[in-house]
């Protein structure tokens, strides 16, 4: 005898989130059918192809390793036996126009080391109270707020209670990473070196609240350099959803979420194809939604994004070429002159004239001293405005950013030969393309201001049956928090459907019976 066909899974979008999404699903013994508008999956996690070489162009830093552990234990399974992460030596080398260099490493007694070395020994101990603070918000904010559907300031008060009033007011909400920065490092070089953390989540360290220093100690925990390129990561994840049952169709967008009687029903893609559905996860920008990209039946399932409300977008350059000069690691920073100007100009919609560079050497390895080939692959990394729909950059424009950014890291030691058709640009346009209704913001919402961090949206949308998952819903973007989400939504639709299977149908006129509503989005 037969039991009743499991419950219908449409999972849209194959990044990060959705992936996450679907793992814990299938597990769970739905019927999981994962939709991607791209040949392959990964999401922003993309490569690129450069000179006939696989390069790396989206996000390169995977840190708090733990987060991609618990999905594969979720589903029986370890994560070493399908993918290689090797720790990193150092963290980041970073560099200054005084000549200065200064490494970050592993092990945070070493990091103090170094410091004290590049800026005294003040500015150690400095570095290891740094380190201290950064910590306590990360454990603070862990249980309490990231792995939490959905929370606000007041649920976020309540849950930690009255006890535990001296974390809260340790968080530093307030505050400015950039003048909580100035309070406790007297160096300019580790104040502008610890502020660009605010960038990891698309928001200027001016505006950002200091609770973003916790990304300090996420990194801090461990980076990690996975064998086969950040793309193995995504390949991974996808054959664990796969042997957890999840079907895949790729190339193929989804365009439509139709709904009947207040929830969703089924998910139309541009093939013509009709998927019928018991629940949506959503894994895409929410703009996507909001703006009807999805259809016009959803788009109040959850609030617009202003433009000035967004995350940064990149100029990215991906390139195979040859490096001469300076001493690459696989992660480096080299730091504009002018911090407070980049910023500005990013404000009022401008590339930056000198803008801050991130140099990933990914032939480069875990070791502090391995040489590189004579050929690399290289993703150089320009933050730039949020504003493809409103205002693009010019052609001329973008090729002066390409150019002076090369031309700034010859000025700072490196020299970067590309290769003939060894150079691809991706600008804000091409990021707003790929992922509709962004305006070409890679992180989603900014969180700038005391509140910004809890205007995301959660799990939980305004409608029944659909979730969200990916960057641009809470906790927020970074390879891990991407996976959260996932993790959260499925954890969201599960709970749903318990409370409505506790429900007891009771008749009303006409004959028919009421489902409970979905649980409302947490405190």
């Amino acid at each position: 005898m037969h039991g009743p066909s499991p419950e219908r899974v449409v999972v849209i979008g194959a990044g990060i989130g959705g992936l996450a999404a679907a793992i814990r699903l299938a597990a769970a013994g739905l019927s999981v059918t994962v939709v991607e508008r791209a040949p392959s999956s990964g999401g922003k996690m993309r490569e690129v192809t450069v000179a006939g070489r696989p390069v790396d162009s989206g996000p390169t830093v995977l840190t708090w390793r733990a987060v991609l552990d618990d999905l594969f234990a979720a589903a029986g399974e370890r994560l070493e036996d399908h993918l290689t992460l090797v720790p990193a030596e150092v963290l980041t080398r970073h560099a200054w126009a005084d000549g200065r260099r200064l490494d970050l490493f592993a092990d945070r007694a070493r990091s103090a080391d170094a410091i004290a070395a590049f800026a005294g020994p003040e500015a150690g101990r400095d570095y290891l109270d740094f380190a201290i603070a950064a910590e306590r918000m990360f454990q603070t904010l862990k249980a309490a707020y990231l792995e939490r559907t959905q929370t606000t300031a007041l649920g976020l008060t309540w849950r930690l209670g009255l006890h535990r009033l001296p974390d809260l007011r340790a968080l530093k909400p307030f505050s400015t990473l950039w003048a909580e920065l100035g309070r406790r490092f007297r160096d300019p070089c580790l104040r502008q070196l610890f502020a660009r953390y605010a960038t990891y989540a698309g928001c200027s360290p001016f505006r950002a609240p200091a609770t973003l220093m916790l990304i300090a100690h996420v990194e801090a925990m461990g980076v990690w350099l996975p064998g086969g390129g950040m793309q193995s990561v995504a390949r991974a994840l996808e054959g664990l959803a796969r042997r957890q049952g999840a079907r895949f169709l790729m190339g193929d967008a989804a365009i439509h979420i139709e709904v009947e009687t207040g929830r969703v029903a089924a998910v139309r893609l541009e093939s013509g194809l009709r998927l019928p559905a018991d629940h949506v996860v959503a894994a895409v920008d929410p703009s996507a939604i909001a703006s009807g990209s999805l259809g016009p039946e959803v788009r109040r399932a959850v609030d617009p994004l202003p433009a000035g409300a967004r995350s940064l977008s990149a100029l990215t350059l991906s390139l195979v070429a040859r490096a001469r000069g300076f001493p690459l690691v696989r992660h480096n920073v080299f730091f504009a002159d002018d911090y407070a100007c980049e910023f500005r100009d990013l404000h009022h919609g401008r590339l930056p004239r000198q803008p801050t560079l991130y140099v990933c050497a990914q032939d480069r390895g875990a070791s502090l001293h391995e040489a590189g080939p004579e050929l690399e692959r290289f993703l150089v990394i320009v933050n730039a405005p949020a504003l493809a729909d409103v205002a693009l950059p010019g052609q001329e424009e973008i090729e002066r950013c390409v150019r002076k950014s090369l031309d700034r890291l010859a000025a700072l030691g490196l020299e970067l030969t590309p290769e003939p058709q060894g150079l691809v640009v991706t600008t804000p346009a091409d990021f707003a393309r790929l992922f509709p209704g962004s305006g070409g913001a890679i992180y989603g919402r900014a969180a700038h201001g005391p509140t910004g961090s809890f205007r995301r949206p959660g799990a939980r949308s305004r409608l029944a049956g659909l979730y969200l998952a990916g960057g641009g819903v809470h906790p927020g973007a970074g390879v891990p928090m991407v996976a959260l989400s996932g993790r959260l939504a499925a954890e969201a639709l599960m709970a749903d459907r318990a409370s409505q299977r506790r429900f007891h149908p009771v008749a009303i006129s006409g004959g028919t019976s009421t489902p409970s509503a979905p649980t409302a989005a947490s405190a």
